[in-house]
């Protein structure tokens, strides 16, 4: 199963079998209300705190993952899941309400390609029969956590990014109907030494082009194997450097063929500055968008690059450089597997 040194090949393809999406206002008047399963109008979720409500969400994705198939609640043997807030506690605290056994992660706005690696080594492997697979985010409690308090109203420059207010599950079984999980390469921290939590993007690239070339080289397969190349949330800034460092490692990968989740969710016209950030940002644009686009049969192989910036408040109060990292699964459908 390890092909290489970082990349797991399942000979059981897991299946997703069903997803979950959930999302706030600014996502509802985004470029993709369709792939969210809810959408709501405030967001506070009716709680008293932000992190409350993206605890909610998590529920919310999770619950609809659940009701979408053909399981009970009672047969999910693992839920794993992270987040951006202290010590993971909208996910913890989910995990209470999901009353299943609980991994926590925190690989930042990596989290949700990490979680589906690990769910899907381990059913590849019979350690269960059913995980659900998820992480959120909130633009509002990752503002006060990282920067400034929305009510600041702080300036920020044109490299910074927008966090998403929203969840995505997927909910993984060993066998079922749906796209395939075939792949996964695990990221490895890459340190520019940029220490700017402005330019996160900027940051995280490198770290992408790192799992991109060492997937496509363990794998053995070119990079037109895939229909798209998905990156997380490098948005504006970080797509155009992975973009000249792909070329200039001689990946021969075509601009249309290299998308970003963070460029994918909100309208041109929306005030994001460089693009979209957060660890729902590519949880809910791949399993509420590309997923639907593969189950239409517009797309048959995937590679999701989910992207991670992991500093936090103390590490940038201490002037420290950001370490960053990027961790690829590839998803496929039934007709489209080698």
């Amino acid at each position: 199963m390890l092909t290489g040194h970082r990349t797991w090949q399942f000979e059981n393809a897991p299946v997703i079998i069903s997803t979950g999406t959930v999302g706030g206002p600014f996502e509802a008047n985004g470029n993709i209300p369709h792939a969210f399963n809810i959408l709501h109008d405030d967001i506070w979720l009716e709680q008293a705190s932000f992190e409350k409500a993206q605890q909610v969400m998590m529920e919310e994705a999770c619950q609809i993952a659940i009701k979408n198939s053909p399981i009970d609640k009672e047969q999910v043997s693992f839920f794993i899941s992270g987040d951006l807030i202290n010590q993971i506690t909208p996910s913890s605290f989910a995990a209470k309400t999901i009353a299943a056994p609980y991994f926590g992660l925190f690989s930042a706005c990596a989290t949700s390609m990490e979680s589906l690696a690990l769910s899907a080594f381990i059913l590849n492997g019979n350690g269960a029969e059913y995980i659900l697979s998820g992480t959120s985010s909130h633009n509002a409690a990752a503002e006060k956590q990282f920067r400034y308090p929305t009510e600041y109203g702080g300036q920020k420059p044109p490299t910074s990014q927008w966090t998403v207010t929203g969840a995505g599950c997927a909910l993984v079984a060993k066998t079922g109907e749906g796209p395939r999980v075939t792949s996964a390469t695990i990221g490895k921290i890459v340190d520019m030494g940029m220490s700017d939590p402005f330019n996160m993007g900027g940051a995280m690239a490198a770290a992408a082009v790192d799992t991109i070339m060492t997937h496509l080289k363990e794998r053995n397969v070119d990079a037109s194997y895939y229909d798209l190349i998905i990156t997380g949330d490098l948005a504006h800034i970080g797509r155009e450097v992975a973009l000249d460092l792909l070329h200039q490692n001689n990946i021969n990968l075509p601009a249309e063929k290299f998308v970003d989740c963070g460029l994918t969710i909100y309208r041109e016209d929306q005030p994001v500055l460089a693009g979209a950030s957060g660890p729902a940002c590519s949880a809910i644009v791949t399993y509420g968008h590309f997923l639907d686009l593969m189950k239409k049969g517009e797309l048959t192989k995937i590679l999701v690059v989910a992207t991670g910036s992991l500093h936090s408040p103390l590490s940038v109060n201490q002037k420290d450089p950001i370490p960053c990292i990027a961790h690829a699964v590839s998803i496929e459908s039934g007709s489209g597997i080698v």
